[in-house]
């Protein structure tokens, strides 16, 4: 039993994707970070960053949490603005799926849409210019150290305990916090692993990821941490996301689907190993996107 719903944040359980793997020398491993209390990733780093600011003083209840998201870091932060009575408004993109904006506005967060064609650059560039108002606390959780330390301290660790050897490790590209903090515990306790970071193409509809191409690189991210960056289809990403649910049991967003499909690629290519990867989040959040509203094509 815990008395504090902050202190069952991470520790998540990993489970083998067996019969989506034909390849029965290597295996698949997925973290299931849906098992955090906000349902994803960034509940981990909601809660580092959240800390980090009170701890430095930088917080204080006069100030109004503010911050620039495609949606999980979104529901991360309103989880715990909602448990320390803090203020919370977030600027995201007007594409995101409607249940993000219904289960931030269930926490009690403000939300303020910025135009879908600017994209996560457009919220970030509205985020910025609020900011200027010093009632606002910005977590800024693309430049945020806290971000890559929180998956230093717990993600990483946890692995590493969770996956024994350890050969292959697989997250996709969003804000970098995953991969950089994650990486850079397996460069320093595990350097057998291979760390393979996915990223969508241009003008993708896989949310949560983000091209490097496209003109904004996070400040935390550090292209030398990765051994590998490939691209995954949306396509590829869509429909591995949906064999996840109706032959693994596994109901998870759309970036599962593509860190899934490109472990599967990967094991045709190994004669033998273990390859660990990143479920971000659960498939609730897109059940009115083409995710699941488009018919099952396998």
């Amino acid at each position: 039993m815990s008395n504090n719903l902050l202190d069952v944040i991470g520790n998540t359980p990993v489970v083998e994707i067996k019969r989506l793997n034909k390849h029965k020398k290597v295996k698949i491993f997925a973290k299931l970070e849906s098992a955090n209390p906000g349902g994803s990733v960034k509940d981990r780093i909601a809660k580092y960053m959240i800390e980090k600011a009170e701890e430095s003083g930088e917080l204080t209840k006069k100030k109004i949490v503010l911050e620039a998201t495609s949606g999980n870091t979104g529901i991360g932060l309103a989880l715990l603005c909602a448990l320390k009575g803090y203020k919370l408004r977030i600027v995201m993109p007007e594409t995101m799926s409607l249940e993000r904006r219904q289960i931030l506005m269930a926490f009690g967060a403000e939300l303020l849409l910025t135009e879908g064609c600017k994209g996560m650059p457009g919220a970030i560039e509205m985020a910025n210019q609020l900011a200027a108002d010093p009632k606002y606390f910005l977590i800024n959780q693309f430049g945020n150290p806290n971000n890559p330390l929180a998956h230093y301290e717990t993600t990483g660790k946890e692995l590493l305990e969770q996956v024994k050897p350890l050969d292959m490790f697989i997250a996709g590209i969003g804000t970098g916090g995953t991969l950089m903090g994650v990486g850079r515990r397996l460069r320093e306790e595990s350097p057998r692993t291979k760390i393979v970071g996915v990223e969508p193409y241009p003008n993708h509809k896989i949310q949560g990821l983000r091209n490097l191409g496209e003109g904004y690189i996070p400040p935390i991210f550090d292209i030398n941490i990765l051994h590998e960056k490939v691209n995954v289809t949306d396509d590829d990403a869509y429909d591995t996301a949906k064999d996840l649910a109706r032959i693994e049991g596994l109901f998870c967003g759309v970036s599962s689907g593509a860190t899934v499909a490109e472990a599967l690629r990967q094991a045709e290519d190994m004669k033998e190993g273990n390859i660990a990867v990143i479920l971000a989040d659960g498939g609730e959040k897109y059940l009115s996107t083409d995710l699941y509203t488009c018919p099952y094509r396998r």
